[in-house]
């Protein structure tokens, strides 16, 4: 019996977050894993004889506008060059504050402002030019590691305190993803690319969790008392002028203020078998 044929997955930007933890999901599912280094790599190079592109760049908010269209007509180009499937890891801006949830892959994509827009018109974009894709869509990222995301670099900051802090109404619901369980969908979703259509949006249910029930599942894993306090937006309005990445925050805090969750439909359909990591061993790892 012939051994299967290694396939090959080339990852952009693999020192961040998404980018680590898929690269870490590959290896360990058998795959080539070739890292991408922006200073010294040609793109089309080194997308030669990739069968997945795992497209985690990502540019700090203020960057958006001038750097996100150029970046993903590149993945978009050299992706068709070896008819390559591409892996964005998508997110929850494109269906703006007034959409009700559960926010799925038929929900219309109705954001208004100006980081909505363009996550909006960069995913058109991958299906309107017929790449092989997969938008792997979650909410906020719960790491293994303090990457500065939300969760570590603002909720849990205070915790040795006892303070949890939260950045909008805490008695509504939220989507999460744990990267390592996103990346390890990933995989899967990618070993099963030639049944997928040619443009597939499939959310990621993840967890969806009030901030008031993240408070109790950390005093479960910690074993200890822990206050809920709502995190104070003022004194980042004051040094907004300063730091220009701010700006985007702003623009996306409805998120925190509005309930939503990920229709789990399509991904149990695709991936009956995924095994979601517990939610308590999740958020130990995160702490």
């Amino acid at each position: 019996m012939p051994n299967r044929k290694q396939q090959t997955v080339l990852v952009l930007g693999g020192s961040g977050r998404f980018g680590r933890n898929a690269s870490r999901a590959y290896a360990d599912a058998g795959w080539h894993v070739r890292q991408f280094d922006r200073a010294r790599d040609d793109l089309m190079d080194a997308a030669r004889g990739a069968d997945v592109i795992v497209a985690a760049w990502n540019p700090e908010y203020h960057k958006w506008a001038d750097l996100l269209p150029d970046m993903h007509a590149k993945i978009r180009a050299a992706a068709l060059a070896n008819d390559a499937t591409v892996i964005v890891p998508g997110n929850v801006y494109v269906f703006g504050e007034q959409t009700p949830a559960p926010w799925g892959e038929k929900t219309p994509h109705g954001a208004k402002n100006p980081l909505g827009r363009l996550r909006i018109e960069m995913e058109a974009a991958y299906k309107r030019d017929g790449v092989r894709t997969i938008v792997l869509r979650a909410g906020d990222y719960i790491d293994t590691i303090h990457s500065g995301n939300w969760f570590d670099l603002i909720m849990i900051k205070k915790l040795g305190k006892g303070v949890f802090t939260y950045p909008g109404r805490s008695d509504i619901a939220h989507a999460w993803g744990y990267l390592p369980d996103l990346a390890r969908a990933a995989v899967q979703l990618s070993e099963k690319r030639a049944q997928l259509a040619r443009f597939e949006d499939i959310p990621f249910p993840g967890y969806t969790l009030t901030g008031d029930q993240i408070a109790e599942k950390i005093a479960e894993v910690t074993g200890g008392p822990v206050k809920l306090r709502k995190m104070a937006w003022g004194p980042l309005r004051l040094v907004q002028p300063f730091m220009p990445t701010l700006k985007g925050l702003f623009e996306m805090r409805y998120l925190w203020n509005t309930p939503h969750h990920l229709n789990a439909d399509k991904f149990n359909k695709l991936l009956p078998d995924f095994s979601q990591t517990p939610v308590n061993k999740a958020i130990k790892s995160a702490l």
